[in-house]
């Protein structure tokens, strides 16, 4: 043990003192019985990093957002603070880093990753991602999303709402963009657990059918339209959307086009044309990545999610969206960019996701407590320093006549 400490010591010091000379960062690096080294100047320090195995020191002295996230992961460190201070300090330490921001940048790069994804995306592929991230269980998910169990960005009018609240504002508020009116026929795709549905057709008066696949998400989101007695209006189905034959005049696709794949995204949007109803309308609310290039997320933090959270999940850039979107056949008709909100929205979920740990804990083992952790305030801190975003495009049926077109945004917040 003797001879590991002084080891460590001998690697680690000279990497701590360039830290505290250049970025002077409130943590203490400990490891064993040895009284630690500072990585800057302070009284108490705000994190403590523990090595808890040596393979820790590699992703230490050469730190991503991969690296740091996978020796959290894989328990060769503990740490000690607030969540908000350990996300701060990662990242620090990949900006820190020799590494610069990895968004595999230059065309050739761009080619070797659409290459690379090209194959991934089929039906069979894509359901089992969609079972790997949603299926880890309802409860684990009931624990820190809201009542409803909405998990997409909600909607701050004011920013003082409470998740709840928000979340009735955020369907409210596609819904509405959509003026969806009685009788219609609205399809939700990825429908989650249901709420869409359920409030489109409690408070709109709308026929819904709602697909997804996931198995977890199908039964509980069936169980509570039984519950509400909307078996006349709501049928959620455990279906792809590629295998739908039907019309529809409003299509909601929220918080599902992420896993379509970039090299899909003009297919994806030819099947949302293809169901839509010749005067339809449509909306897709998805993350986005802010390079242009549809690079992924910098400092190693996109590789982490798909290895860990997201995989095969792929973020284009909104000109992306948009440009596969006409390729489609849709015409964009409003674009809303809703960053902001879903920085607030992940804050919430992670405070409340740190607020129930306990309970959380026994029902996933202690890594994938560890990966949804550093996931949702890694994904705070992505969205409030502009590494990702967030879009709503309203769109319908390109080629129509420009007098089925609104004057204005107005009807959009209540105000015509």
């Amino acid at each position: 043990m003797l001879v590991l400490d002084s080891a460590l010591t001998s690697a680690l010091t000279p990497w701590a003192d360039h830290l505290r000379m250049q970025f002077n960062l409130p943590v203490l690096l400990r490891w064993g019985d040895s009284p630690g080294l500072r990585l800057g100047d302070f009284a108490e320090p705000r994190v403590e990093i523990r090595i808890r195995h040596p393979a820790a020191v590699p992703a230490l002295l050469s730190p991503s957002l991969e690296s740091l996230g996978e020796a959290y992961v894989e328990g060769h460190i503990d740490l000690t603070g607030s969540v908000q201070d350990l996300m701060a300090v990662a990242w620090r330490l990949a900006q820190a880093g020799e590494h610069p921001p990895h968004r595999a940048e230059g065309a050739v790069a761009r080619l070797v990753q659409r290459i690379a994804h090209a194959t991934h995306h089929t039906k069979e592929a894509d359901r089992e991602a969609i079972h790997y991230h949603y299926d880890v269980s309802n409860a684990f998910y009931a624990e820190w999303l809201d009542p409803a169990m909405v998990y997409s960005c909600a909607y701050f009018a004011r920013g003082d709402e409470s998740l709840a609240q928000a979340q009735i504002k955020k369907i409210d508020h596609i819904l509405t963009k959509l003026r969806l009116a009685p009788g219609q026929r609205l399809l939700d795709i990825g429908c989650g657990w249901g709420a869409l549905v359920m409030r489109a057709a409690t408070h709109f008066g709308a026929r819904c059918v709602g697909i997804t696949l996931s198995q977890n998400q199908y039964e509980l989101a069936r169980e509570r339209v039984r519950e509400a007695g909307l078996q006349d209006r709501v049928e959620i189905r455990l279906q792809d959307y590629r295998e739908l034959h039907e019309s529809f005049e409003r299509i909601t696709s929220v918080g599902m086009f992420e896993h379509v794949g970039l090299r899909h995204l003009a297919d994806y949007f030819r099947s949302i044309h293809q169901l839509l109803a010749p005067d339809g309308w449509a909306l897709n609310h998805g993350i986005t990545s802010t390079d242009a290039h549809n690079g992924e997320t910098g400092w190693g933090g996109g590789r982490f999610i798909d290895r860990y959270v997201f995989p095969q999940g792929e973020l284009p850039h909104i000109g992306t969206v948009l440009t596969t979107l006409q390729e489609g056949g849709l015409e964009a008709v409003d674009v809303e960019g809703l960053r902001r909100h879903y920085a607030r929205t992940l804050q919430l979920w992670s405070e409340s996701f740190e607020a129930r740990t306990e309970r959380i804990k026994r029902l996933v083992d202690e890594k994938r407590w560890r990966i949804w952790r550093v996931y949702l305030v890694g994904s705070q801190w992505a969205f409030e320093h502009d590494q990702v975003s967030l879009y709503q495009v309203l769109c319908r049926r390109a080629g129509q006549p420009a007098q089925g077109l609104p004057w204005s945004r107005d009807w959009m917040y209540g105000r015509g």
